[in-house]
């Protein structure tokens, strides 16, 4: 893979990171006693949807070291290529974060201490889950998103009409997490706000960077006993560079 293809595709990923925490998270902050749960589900949807047609031919709008890391393992890009995406989504949520906090700022009386759009259980979930619970909600959560991106992409891009199930699925996935989790199913979208929200939101923040990495190796796993023929085909066409292509 060339210089300006990494280049593309990193800016790509900290580009879409950036746009997913701003609008999504900022659906949240800003509008969230306006739209309710279903308002935001359908900004992280939409938001995902959008990034899928306006990135997803360039890097394949991972935009969540989950997706990123259930691509790793399914042998569609190569160790260099995910690491740069990682970092890539890490900063691009934390600017993101910095962006919504800067305009948080400016609406009086708005709250951005220990919540800011986090996730959290206990007495930080609506519904008071325990730990256990967040655990499995956001484990199961992120391995249905993480899987149906497998099924939709047969190489790192995304094309067609790939986008629309994968932004439905956070879409449905944010419907049911919110109320319980704040929904993260993804490491970067908890870790920005959780930088700027501080205090409990940074001493829960550990579930939200497990268990969705977890989520996206057991989606690897149900997608290898599901669709073994895609993984055989994938493992003979792979190019020896192992990036997007």
């Amino acid at each position: 893979m060339s210089a300006d293809t990494e280049l593309q595709t990193t800016a790509a990923e900290f580009l879409g990171t950036l746009v997913l925490v701003f609008f999504a998270v900022g659906a949240s902050v800003l509008s969230g006693e306006y739209i309710g749960t279903l308002g935001i589900a359908l900004a992280f949807g939409f938001t995902l949807l959008a990034l899928a047609y306006a990135i997803g031919p360039v890097s394949g709008a991972h935009v969540n070291p989950a997706v990123t890391l259930g691509m790793l393992l399914a042998k569609r890009l190569d160790m260099q290529t995910a690491v740069r995406y990682w970092v890539a989504q890490v900063a691009g949520a934390i600017a993101g974060a910095a962006l919504l906090f800067l305009v948080a700022k400016q609406v009086p009386g708005l709250r951005t201490s220990e919540a800011f759009g986090t996730n959290g259980f206990g007495d930080r979930s609506a519904v008071r889950i325990n730990l256990g619970g967040a655990f499995v909600t956001e484990l199961l959560l992120t391995a249905l998103l993480v899987y149906v991106f497998l099924c939709m992409t047969h190489k790192v891009t995304v094309a067609g009409f790939a986008g629309l199930p994968i932004g439905i699925t956070l879409a449905v996935v944010s419907l049911i997490g919110i109320p319980l989790t704040g929904a993260s199913v993804n490491p970067a979208r908890s870790l920005g706000p959780a930088i700027f929200a501080g205090g409990a939101a940074l001493t829960q923040l550990w579930l939200f960077l497990v268990a969705p990495l977890l989520g996206g190796v057991l989606a690897v796993v149900v997608h290898h006993v599901t669709h073994p023929a895609a993984g055989a085909e994938m493992n003979r066409n792979l190019q020896p560079s192992g990036g997007p292509r």
